[in-house]
């Protein structure tokens, strides 16, 4: 008998254990990730890494506190990202170049957030369209009204916005207060509203909710307005971060959002959800990414382990679902169930801080003697180019025995501050960014000139910044010198179009606008169409095989770089090279094999490999307090059949 009460206590904690690891799988994955990058990295668990941490889940967590509401009322919201760009693009324009006042400029971009949901949640209830379809096509106007707004360039934010990303007392970041704001909103409206209740209601069952008097369509309105007002928030406080609206910014956030909701708990299916567990879901991610920056894992494998935390999360909630456990309508649980949840956040809690106790014994002193470490902050690693400047750095930083950490910002801004943050409190002796945008890495840089980290700028500078140095090509001087080389080929008279880069980046403007100026001095050429093709072979194919449509007699291309050029190359067939002259930018390998191939005339080429180097070799000597050049100019050098064979990028 006394066997038989023991083996039933025991079965009875396995069971009580399991079921709290089944309620609390989000907050529990939080406690051990925060146990695992404490013991594998002593830079974690310091003050200013961890509040870092918190600013870079605000945004993904006030994004995610909007889509809470559409998820649980088993909806989808894909346009928020889109929704957050395109407002705080329309609260800077309107500050700036309208000329209204801040306070009616914040009005107005807050209203234009509602009115994107209001216009999502009317296609969506008295159009009959699936949430999907209706937001993806949101997504696509937005983005397309912020780059219309804009003219594809970031705009200044206001100065009295800004202050939004900065810190009160010098130590507390104003993003996080936000965070926590909106997430006491988003918890009171769930737990205790009329429309919270509905939420739940809509999601558990929608015809159920219709039949027992619930105006579903008028309720989804509703539903997707708050998303689009925590969009418009989640804009605003992106772009005070940045120090301007890029038309560009929270590509991609919409996944993340819906990422940190499922992960929090929610259920995709709909009904379950709560603001507390949204919260954990974007702190887990950007725990995942601040710590996999610490620990100098590979930007590809970032997204790779990303991923598959995404995917777990998803099989956890079918699993809690299959096992019967439940995700409580916050202030829908009984006193017990809030005493046990209680009860879990101090446990979780006690645990925090012995992890922080017992770590900081770890690691302590363990800095000492280690080899110097610099980090490198590329915009984008899917382009050939900033490829060759990595390959340049790291070969100098093996050469030189320095520690190289290299990550990459995929042309976001807001994901290139936070890897520049994470530089900042990781003990860096130097730091090299490639700017996503000269303005909207200042804030950032300025961050690591506080902590007295050396920073160096490779191909593009940081404004209103201090950089050690700049090492780069002029990009206006080689956009001019692609205009003189492709103009002197076609004897100075001639039509040609241009493949422009990814709008709102500086180097498709610069080099756009050096090519301009070199035009002038060839009357002859005219210029007959002007398209983006974001830097992307693939979208350099399509983009001139449709402007072959409307221009088949063309005599020229300059596209803004080699991969645009190599899609053109590819549309123009048997054309390249005799018929049609293609002059690229950057001096890539596969652009120079076209060069010897005849296929493509020219390339600009700008020595990548070489400048990757030479940023290295600045950034150890700043780091070791050593004269920096303010400016490292690394020439440009047009590219042709004639010399390529001893060209070496």
């Amino acid at each position: 008998m006394a066997t038989d009460t023991l083996k039933g206590a025991q079965g009875g904690a396995t069971a009580g254990l399991r079921r709290l690891l089944l309620d609390n799988g989000a907050l529990t994955a939080l406690i051990v990730l925060v146990i695992a990058m404490s013991a594998l990295s002593g830079d974690f668990l310091t003050a200013d890494n961890l509040l870092n941490v918190g600013v870079q889940a605000a945004v993904t967590a006030i994004l995610a506190f909007g889509v809470t509401f559409v998820i649980v009322s088993a909806g989808i919201d894909l346009s928020v990202g889109s929704v957050a760009a395109l407002s705080a693009t329309v609260l800077a324009w309107s500050a700036t170049e309208a000329g209204i006042p801040v306070p009616l400029a914040v009005l107005l971009a807050v209203a234009t957030g509602i009115a994107c949901g209001l216009v999502n949640g009317f296609l969506i209830s008295y159009g009959k369209l699936p949430p999907f379809i209706a937001t993806l096509a949101m997504l696509s106007v937005g983005r397309g009204l912020s780059l219309v707004i804009s003219q594809g360039s970031p705009i200044a934010f206001p100065d009295s916005v800004s202050h939004l990303g900065d810190t009160l007392g010098g130590w507390l970041p104003v993003p996080v207060l936000v965070m926590v704001v909106m997430g006491l909103l988003t918890a009171f409206v769930l737990g205790r509203t009329y429309i919270g209740r509905s939420m739940y209601a809509i999601g558990g069952n929608e015809e159920a909710a219709r039949l027992s008097g619930l105006r579903v369509k008028r309720q989804k309105l509703a539903i997707y307005a708050f998303s689009g007002l925590f969009a418009a928030a989640a804009g605003i406080v992106l772009a005070s971060r940045l120090a301007s609206a890029q038309p560009q910014a929270a590509q991609g956030y919409e996944l993340d959002a819906i990422a940190a909701v499922v992960i929090g708990g929610a259920s995709l299916a709909g009904g379950t959800g709560k603001a507390s567990g949204t919260l954990i879901g974007a702190l887990i991610l950007a725990v995942l990414r601040n710590g996999l920056n610490l620990l100098s894992v590979s930007a590809f494998w970032q997204q790779v382990v990303i991923g598959v935390v995404i995917a777990l999360a998803v099989l956890f909630d079918t699993l809690r679902r299959k096992a019967g456990a439940t995700t409580p309508a916050a202030g829908a649980s009984g006193g017990g169930n809030k005493g046990r949840q209680a009860l879990t956040y101090v446990i979780a809690a006690v645990v925090a801080v012995a992890v922080v106790g017992a770590t900081s014994l770890l690691h302590n002193g363990s800095s000492a003697g280690k080899t110097q470490r610099i980090g490198l902050s590329l915009s984008t690693l899917n382009n050939p180019f900033f490829v060759q400047i990595r390959a340049g750095a790291e070969e100098e930083a093996k050469k030189l025995g320095v520690d190289l950490t290299v990550t990459d910002a995929q042309n976001d801004a807001s994901q290139q501050a936070n890897q520049l943050q994470n530089f900042t409190s990781g003990s860096l002796s130097a730091v090299v960014v490639n700017p996503v945008d000269s303005d909207a890495a200042a804030p950032a840089v300025r961050g690591a000139n506080k902590a007295g980290i050396p920073v160096v700028a490779v191909d593009r500078g940081v404004n209103d910044a201090d950089t050690a140095a700049l090492v780069a090509s002029d990009n206006v001087e080689g956009g001019a010198l692609g205009a003189k080389a492709l103009a002197e080929k076609l004897g100075g008279k001639g039509t040609i179009v241009i493949l422009q880069g990814q709008a709102g980046t500086s180097a498709s403007r610069e080099r756009g606008a050096g090519f301009a100026e070199g035009l002038k001095d060839y009357p002859g050429i005219k210029v007959v169409a002007e398209q983006p093709a974001d830097f992307d072979r693939t979208k350099g194919l399509d983009v001139m095989t449709n402007l072959l449509q409307a221009h088949p007699d063309i005599d020229g291309v300059f596209a803004e770089n080699d991969e645009m050029a190599l899609g053109a190359i590819k549309a123009l067939g048997s054309k390249a090279g005799k018929s049609v002259q293609v002059v690229g930018f950057d001096g890539t390998p596969d652009g120079l094999k076209a060069v010897e191939a005849g296929t493509l005339y020219a390339s600009v080429a700008q020595q990548p490999s070489e400048l990757g180097r030479i940023a290295v070799r600045n950034a150890l000597r700043a780091a070791d307090e050593e004269k920096v050049e303010n400016m490292v100019k690394v020439p440009v050098k047009v590219v042709t059949q004639d010399n390529v064979a001893g060209f070496e990028g």
